[in-house]
């Protein structure tokens, strides 16, 4: 890889690690002098730099890792398994279900200094178009830092609830970045069995974690055909481990088996032991229309799938203006050649001007997987930009009641619930994104498009809801879900709506079976809604009475009643055969203090049936302060000052249900 792709990021405040307390609801938790904030976790193979670390920089030795005195693990390890998907008839006749797919190499953050449950700003890089991802890398490193993360759990709960594996990056930089080959040689060195003990350990981490896997990315160059045989061996041994424990690896093409440092843009005699070696490979941007269908072919005579490589497309600087030969990968005429690896997506987010507001960066992040027209049922086949919607059928893990959405995108300007803005504070935190419409936005009308999108001014719950605007001159039909949801005689759909402007007829649409072929749109049965009474958010209650078998589609469609624009929001949906709501946590107690910044752990008997727990503060006058949410069964809270007359913080944990039921609170007091 070209190092001017590098970007090195030092910034931040290091992580404390402090022991727990025993369960209790009064108990003083142990003091601390140093930040108690959780961060993601990074490592260099064994041996570190010399001199001192940067700021906010803590070096590790991963050699030296144990789960067991990690106290930031609780804070960092996924609580989403990876959730099986289907692929739906596709929605355009350009795109393809069984061939190409997607691959994105992902900088969510710096590597230091990366908050394990989200912060308090609503500018983050919020990934929601995961339909068309196959593989996501969690990138980063650096020499000044460390070279091995591990994922921060709220991507990978985020990305698992939308059947997304999630790859920790292993990043041995090239000598112009401060690659040193000692660490090359630090992460293959075998012990006296001739076992390789980092292998041994990255499965560990990835398995503590709650990811899927490595990204092996060796690019420091100098080595010798003695090492080139060491890395093999190691990725040997760690596919080995890795597939024994549910996880893959990926290796990168830039080493090759004489251990030198050439990235081919191929998949040849250099590096062909190494994609034998692993699950699937990138390869390098140097790649031509002539090397990728070589490599192809010679894919398929090893007997592998030529779908295993991931052919590497810069975006970082370009985005969608990014000059890509399209037909070398993915041609429109003719079988997909290999898939896509799309390196640093998130451009979208950063080419936004200073001030950007969240809509400005999903409209941004639309335009890139959807395609210009903004409606993957439309693709725009003369748009220079391919984007994924165009060739790569969308997946969907929506296949088991109770379902339901409030359409949270993972960040938002404010935090809801049940409509009222209860924290007018700016947040992110991709562990409690709601499993989104994959067709985004798929609208059919005979008359003038309305604009959909998702909109951060209001919400029923969470930071977003579905804002549809626009003359609305006839009915238009909104595409929700693709699903594989089982009907029985007590089912029913949800729907939780506000017109702000206009009056609008609602229906709910429903398809128990896909189109009969690609493009086609489902075939529909549409069920009044009950239009209610008064102003604001409403919920509407639809028996699916008179259907049977297993719900394929769900939409809306709305018909304006009156002249005029017309501005309609859907703040949730849910679908289910009968509520339930959550036990409480258990065991809750602070495990760190250190002034107003305060760690809290807890237990949950059945921690299936959470989708996610809220904390709030009780203040002396009983009032109820939102301080977050997290997937996790622990928190942290920073910056807490005492209320006039309060001599100890009390805070309650609720866990919240897949139906947005909430449990009884769990509460505990800390002296001040």
């Amino acid at each position: 890889m070209n190092p001017t792709r590098r970007t090195v990021l030092l910034a931040g405040a290091a992580a404390a690690f402090l022991p727990a307390l025993p369960t209790g609801t009064a108990q003083a938790a142990p003091k601390a002098t140093a930040a108690l904030q959780p961060y993601a976790s990074y490592w260099y193979p064994d041996s570190l730099p010399s001199g001192s670390p940067g700021p906010g920089i803590t070096w590790r030795s991963l050699k030296s890792w144990r789960a067991a005195t990690d106290a930031d693990l609780p804070f960092n390890a996924a609580s989403v398994p990876l959730a099986p998907r289907f692929t739906p008839t596709p929605v355009n006749t350009t795109a393809r279900a069984g061939q190409a797919r997607v691959q994105s190499l992902v900088s969510f953050g710096p590597t230091s200094s990366n908050p394990s449950q989200g912060s308090a700003t609503a500018d983050y890089y919020a990934l929601t178009h995961w339909a068309y991802i196959d593989e996501l890398v969690f990138w980063g490193g650096s020499s000044g830092e460390g070279l091995i993360l591990a994922p921060n759990a709220p991507v990978v709960d985020a990305a698992h609830r939308h059947g997304v594996p999630v790859l920790g990056n292993v990043f041995l930089p090239p000598a112009a970045y401060g690659g040193q080959l000692q660490w090359t040689r630090d992460l293959v060195r075998k012990d006296a069995s001739g076992r390789y003990p980092l292998a041994a350990q990255l499965v560990a981490v990835a398995a503590a974690h709650g990811f899927d896997g490595w990204f092996v990315n060796a690019e420091t160059g100098g080595g010798n055909s003695a090492l080139g045989a060491d890395m093999l061996g190691f990725v040997k041994e760690l596919r080995r481990l890795a597939t024994a424990a549910g996880q893959r690896i990926t290796w990168y093409d830039a080493m090759t088996v004489n251990g030198s440092v050439s990235w081919q843009g191929a998949l040849n005699g250099q590096n062909q032991a190494f994609f034998q070696a692993a699950d699937d490979m990138f390869v390098d941007f140097r790649w031509s229309a002539s090397s990728l269908a070589a490599s192809g072919q010679k894919a398929v005579q090893l007997g592998r799938d030529r779908y295993a490589l991931w052919a590497g497309v810069d975006v970082e600087s370009g985005g969608w203006n990014t000059s890509v030969d399209w037909d070398a990968i993915v041609p429109a005429d003719r079988a997909h050649i290999a898939s896509l690896g799309l390196y640093r997506p998130e451009w979208t987010r950063g080419q936004l001007p200073a001030g950007h507001t969240p809509e400005d960066f999903h409209a941004a992040d639309d335009r890139f997987w959807t395609g210009r027209s903004l409606d993957p049922s439309r693709p725009d086949t003369a748009d220079s930009w391919r984007a994924p919607a165009l060739s790569v059928a969308d997946r969907s893990t929506v296949a088991a009641l109770p379902f339901a959405t409030a359409f949270n995108t993972g960040h938002g300007l404010r935090w809801y619930e049940d409509g009222q803005a209860v924290s007018e504070r700016p947040w992110n935190h991709l562990g409690l994104q709601d499993r989104l419409p994959s067709r985004r936005w798929v609208v059919r009308t005979d008359g003038r498009r309305p604009a959909v999108a998702f909109d951060f001014a209001d919400a029923w719950r969470g930071g977003s809801s579905v804002l549809v605007t626009g003359a609305l001159d006839r009915p238009a039909e909104l595409d929700l879900y693709a699903t594989r949801l089982p009907i029985s005689a007590d089912t029913v759909v949800e729907l939780t709506h506000r017109t702000d402007t206009g009056t609008v007829r609602l229906e709910l649409a429903v398809a128990t079976v896909d189109p009969d072929a690609a493009g086609g749109a489902p075939p529909y049965t549409y069920l009044p809604v009950p239009a209610g009474s008064g102003d604001g958010w409403r919920t509407s209650v639809v028996r699916l009475s008179g259907l049977s078998g297993t719900v394929h589609a769900l939409g809306v469609r709305l018909t304006a009643t009156g002249g005029g624009p017309v501005g309609w929001r859907l703040g949730g949906l849910c679908v289910h055969d009968g509520t339930d709501t959550p036990a409480a946590p258990s065991g809750l107690r602070f495990t760190a203090a250190s002034g107003g910044d305060l760690r809290l752990a807890w237990e949950h008997p059945a921690p299936g049936t959470v989708r996610h727990y809220t904390l709030h503060r009780v203040l002396p006058d009983g009032t109820r302060a939102f301080l977050g949410g997290t997937g996790q069964r622990a928190y942290f809270t920073g910056g807490q000052t005492p209320a006039p007359g309060e001599p100890a913080v009390r805070i309650e944990v609720r866990a919240v249900g897949e139906l947005y039921t909430s449990s009884a609170p769990s509460t505990v007091t800390h002296p001040w």
